[in-house]
């Protein structure tokens, strides 16, 4: 499919979703194609008027009448000069305007994606689209087309008002075109293959710094600088031998047309002198032409540029365009949207897998009434916190239904539903910012009231309270400045602002030290207490006095009960309380 685009001269589908993104602000695209038009007409005038100087009046002697031809082209270079400037700013603004709705337009559309597509897909990916290819897009209208267009209009005028001048002299000079269209088209070819692979190695150098920026300390720890510089050496000459390949292109582009310049400045001397002397051509068409010439041929050295810009942006435009039409989003079809629920659960037969084919939940059910704690025990990938990701819908169920309060989970508003379920999850992501921001991820509804009395429930407002600045201390990025027990304690701040009907604790004490988890310990009973509780938990010491303990292996449910019942079956579960609280062997 890519190798069909890359033989187009132009991929008009890909050009008509890009010009559709300036809808919204045609009276700037207007402007610019106006503004266009007016200094396209202005341009050739110049040398006009320069030919009828010599022609009327230098030869004639008329200096009154030079003087005013002079006069006329300080006025048409004054003129052309502001026109370039506004049209020059018109296709900036326009660019930006447009990039500025359409990255949001990519970053809202990331948002709603299954976290299936952040699975399989490097983070650096998701950037390079958001930021590099769509400030690519900006060029198109800023670098791009609306000036190739005006270069296309300006070399138009040009040559009407050569053919009216002379057509002879025109046709001498315009053999060598059919050379120049040629060079163009390979011109163009070659750059949009290049500019692919150029995306495609950005996008690979954004994944690899991303990743090992933000696992530098893996790397440090296990003396494995050596390894990575020298697979980011790899990948940077990648990158470099992608751009040196449009710098060839570039570089044998430039010296073909001044070569194709040469052929018609060399023709018009020849020619345009016969024709003085046989006196089809004047002098001052002859003093014009040259100038005609160079007007003509510099859109054409400058059409090198604007094709490189355009051939990036459509390149990009097509890689952003990607992103938009994937239907990678849950669908978020239901109308149902309570402000508060009961927080009733049920897991009917529910079966999933994360690839459709390996499945990772087999059968699973289970219910939970209002109020009620499901503490969730297991080994590792047995399953347990894909039954919290299915309940929140971040990713759709394969076989079976979840209901809350006796209806489908679909029949909610993925806004109702997330905002009535809070999380503390054990691995603890703090975004750039204060500790306030990241408590209340910018909710302005959320009072600092609401923020100090659950920082005091789960006994953080003191230490919080010791840092600089308070709750405005700046935790940088992913919270590197705070332990882990202390990032594990701000999410767990984060759930308890927003009030959830249903509390999900996924290994929340995981990560605090004995201490604090005596702290928050009490805390935890006081929340959970007439609210839905679902708690995932490896030290059972957690968990004892649920309401309701599954036992999960492998994707299904082998036991279920309460604590004292699950003792009694002598199977599963007393198999991992005898190992957890089995007195240790002296020597």
């Amino acid at each position: 499919m890519a190798e069909a685009k890359s033989k187009k001269f132009i991929d008009w589908n890909v050009l008509s979703r890009v010009l559709d993104l300036v809808t919204p602000y045609r009276k700037k695209y207007y402007s610019a194609i106006v503004l266009s038009i007016i200094v396209a007409c202005l341009v050739p005038l110049k040398p006009y008027f320069i030919g009828v100087a010599v022609d009327d009046h230098i030869l004639n002697f008329d200096f009154n009448g030079l003087q005013k031809v002079i006069i006329i082209l300080f006025i048409l270079l004054i003129a052309e000069a502001i026109l370039r400037y506004f049209l020059i700013y018109t296709t900036r603004l326009l660019g930006q305007t447009i990039i500025k709705g359409l990255r949001l337009k990519v970053f809202n559309h990331y948002m709603r994606f299954k976290l299936r597509y952040f699975d399989r897909t490097p983070i650096g990916n998701a950037t390079t689209r958001t930021i590099t290819d769509v400030e690519r897009i900006n060029d198109i209208f800023a670098q791009g087309l609306i000036n190739i267009v005006t270069d296309l209009l300006v070399m138009t005028a040009v040559l009407i008002v050569m053919f009216y001048h002379s057509w002879r002299l025109t046709l001498v000079c315009i053999i060598p075109f059919p050379l120049i269209i040629y060079f163009t088209y390979i011109f163009k070819e070659k750059m949009k293959g290049a500019f692919r692979i150029v995306r495609e190695s950005v996008s690979k150098l954004n994944s690899f710094v991303q990743e090992h920026v933000t696992g530098m300390s893996v790397v440090q720890i296990f003396n494995a600088e050596k390894q990575e510089k020298l697979k980011f050496e790899k990948i940077n000459a990648e990158h470099r031998d992608a751009n040196v390949k449009t710098v060839l292109y570039f570089s044998i582009f430039i010296p073909l047309i001044e070569i194709t310049l040469s052929i018609s400045l060399g023709l018009l001397v020849w020619f345009g002198a016969k024709g003085v002397v046989s006196e089809w051509a004047t002098l001052g068409v002859f003093v014009a032409f040259p100038l005609y010439l160079n007007l003509l041929f510099r859109p054409m050295r400058q059409l090198a540029d604007r094709f490189n810009t355009l051939q990036n942006g459509m390149v990009a435009s097509e890689r952003v365009f990607d992103v938009l039409d994937l239907t990678e989003s849950i669908p978020d079809e239901g109308v149902f949207a309570p402000s508060k629920i009961k927080g009733a659960v049920d897991f009917e037969n529910v079966s999933f897998a994360y690839d459709n084919k390996n499945f990772v939940l087999n059968d699973i059910s289970f219910s939970i009434n209002a109020g009620e704690t499901l503490a969730i025990v297991g080994a590792t990938g047995s399953g347990k916190t894909s039954i919290i990701n299915l309940l929140n819908r971040f990713y759709q169920i394969n076989r079976g239904s979840i209901k809350i309060d006796d209806k489908l989970l679909q029949e909610y508003s993925l806004e109702a539903l997330r905002s009535n379920i809070g999380m503390v999850l054990q691995d603890v992501f703090l975004f750039s910012g204060s500790i306030k921001e990241n408590i209340n991820l910018r909710d302005e509804t959320i009072t600092d009231e609401q923020i100090f009395n659950a920082a005091k429930l789960v006994g953080a407002y003191d230490f919080i309270m010791k840092l600089p600045g308070g709750f405005e201390y700046d935790v940088m990025e992913r919270g590197a400045t705070l332990s882990m027990g202390q990032r594990q304690i701000i999410s767990f701040i984060r759930a308890l602002v927003y009030d959830p009907s249903i509390l999900i604790l996924d290994e929340a004490t995981s990560s605090i030290d004995t201490e604090s988890e005596e702290l928050i310990q009490s805390a935890i009973e006081k929340l959970i207490t007439g609210r839905t509780s679902i708690i995932i938990a490896h030290r059972l010491s957690t968990i004892q006095h649920a309401d309701k303990i599954l036992v999960l292996d492998a994707g299904q449910i082998v036991e279920q009960g309460s604590h004292e019942e699950l003792l009694a079956l002598n199977g599963f579960y007393k198999r991992l309380h005898d190992m957890q609280f089995k007195p240790k062997k002296t020597a």
